[in-house]
């Protein structure tokens, strides 16, 4: 291992849907993570709707779709996760105390797009969502807390979706824009790194997920919004350095690390196209500012016609990010056979690799993937990185004195750090790491509390129940270590 730089930005991260709560309060408006159901480890989250006879329904993630003309929807009597969330919004002081406890030199966080525009299209900003933000970024800055912002996590405004159809329509871009400008123009000065979009290349994961003809019929609809994505999303850069020359921008990507199942030239070439139409597409877009030469032919493969006003290559070359930000979990094999052993993953799946061990939610523990992600990157883009997420979801259970001992926790992020060690003495420019859920927060794959990543534990339920006080595990303690020592006592 090499010695960890010493501004080296160690913190945590977490995404709104996921720990705000306070989904209707202070002139919030509906997104679509309002809209979708809690699941578990084995069966899946429903999205929620209307039909055209306001007739109500729902479909399950990833296996269905909406109906024509149907509108999602909030129902009643069903129950959805993220409207209380672990309740940040009225909880932050506290749990951003916490935070400076364990020594936090940064805090990964997203904005919440329709706390700002509750429809999303409106022209004037809700003032209300705007001062949250504020005095959210103030209490980080009392701490010394470097707030990394997520402009984009998933949360598209109900409104845009069920007028627009979402991503699909160019539309989008606009809204997105006004929103973008306005947050980067209210917050220069207590701001300096910015993420655009989080995890722009999970929906074709997704694709993967599906039953393959949905996947056949999605295919169009998602390249398509992926390619107003990255326009939005170098329009977003452009902006910033014109707003402030001191802002950083990144992009962010999740990182599905395969391995070829075998040595036989076929897995390693299933290995080579997963890795360019999962991971590369749109980092090499956001990084270099033009599609790559492989493009083409995932695209015809797919059966999809891009459709690209001639404006966005411009756009696309201008708006290239300062510094490259991914999510690592886990690794899995590629194979040009059918998958044997399913290894599950961030919104990702592939073949088990008999070399690892697993989680309880089958998701591959192997940090040796994380020094090899970084490697990639690195060596792909030669600009700085920063991992934003990388953690272990697991049940924590207190014990009778209510203390939580996840030494399982421990050894798989002292994994992972002495990985980012060993990537440093490679030559990966590293200058930060933020694990995910640094404070226990719904999941997103599965809508469980039960899955937590968190060093802060949250008495909260499956089901919503709870008081929501917080206590500190014994990672808690383990991580203030390793932040005090910069990464030398793990």
């Amino acid at each position: 291992m090499r010695p960890f730089p010493k501004n080296f930005l160690w913190g945590g991260a977490t995404s709104s849907s996921q720990i705000e709560g306070a989904f209707d309060e202070d002139g919030r408006g509906l997104t679509i993570q309002d809209v979708v159901t809690a699941g578990t480890n084995t069966s899946p989250r429903y999205y929620t709707y209307l039909d055209r006879d306001g007739v109500p329904g729902k479909y399950a993630q990833f296996l269905g779709e909406l109906p024509k003309e149907a509108k999602y929807a909030v129902l009643d009597g069903e129950y959805y996760p993220t409207h209380k969330a672990v309740d940040f919004y009225h909880h932050y002081k506290e749990d951003i105390a916490l935070l400076a406890q364990m020594g936090f030199k940064a805090f990964r966080m997203s904005i919440c797009w329709s706390r700002i525009f509750p429809r999303g299209d409106e022209t004037e900003p809700n003032r209300e969502g705007l001062n949250f933000y504020r005095q959210v970024f103030q209490e980080l800055k009392k701490y010394q807390i470097e707030p990394i912002v997520t402009m984009w996590h998933g949360e598209d405004p109900l409104y845009l979706v069920n007028t627009y159809g979402g991503w699909d329509d160019r539309r989008m871009i606009d809204a997105f824009d006004r929103y973008a400008r306005t947050i980067l123009t209210e917050y220069r000065g207590l701001v300096k790194y910015w993420l655009t979009f989080n995890e722009i290349n999970n929906t074709i994961m997704f694709l993967d997920l599906m039953p393959r003809e949905l996947a056949a019929r999605s295919a169009q609809s998602t390249y398509q919004q992926i390619h107003h994505k990255l326009v939005a999303s170098a329009h977003a850069v452009k902006a910033a350095h014109q707003i402030d020359p001191a802002y950083k921008v990144g992009c962010m990507i999740a990182y599905a690390v395969n391995y070829p199942r075998t040595c036989a030239p076929e897995d390693v070439m299933a290995k080579v196209e997963k890795d360019q139409k999962i991971v590369h597409y749109c980092a090499d877009v956001q990084v270099r500012g033009y599609y790559p030469s492989y493009a083409k032919a995932i695209l015809e493969r797919a059966g999809v016609k891009l459709m690209m006003a001639e404006e966005d290559k411009k756009d696309l070359r201008e708006g290239t990010v300062d510094f490259y930000s991914f999510s690592y979990y886990s690794s899995a094999c590629a194979s040009a056979a059918e998958i044997r052993e399913v290894s599950k993953g961030n919104f990702t799946i592939g073949e088990k690799n008999p070399y690892l061990t697993y989680s309880e939610w089958g998701w591959g523990m192997d940090p040796t993937g994380l020094r090899y992600a970084l490697n990639m990157i690195y060596d792909r883009y030669q600009i700085p990185v920063i991992v934003v997420e990388n953690g272990l979801g697991a049940e924590d259970k207190p014990d009778e004195q209510g203390e939580i001992h996840d030494d399982y926790r421990i050894e798989y992020l002292r994994g992972h750090i002495e990985a980012m060690g060993q990537a440093l003495a490679d030559g990966v420019d590293l200058f930060g790491y933020t694990s995910w859920g640094c404070i226990d927060e719904i999941s997103a794959s599965t809508g469980e509390m039960k899955k937590r990543y968190g060093f802060i534990y949250v008495d909260r339920d499956n089901a919503g129940n709870g008081t929501l006080a917080r206590s500190r595990k014994d990672s808690f303690y383990w991580y203030k270590k390793v932040i005090e020592t910069n990464g030398e006592e793990l």
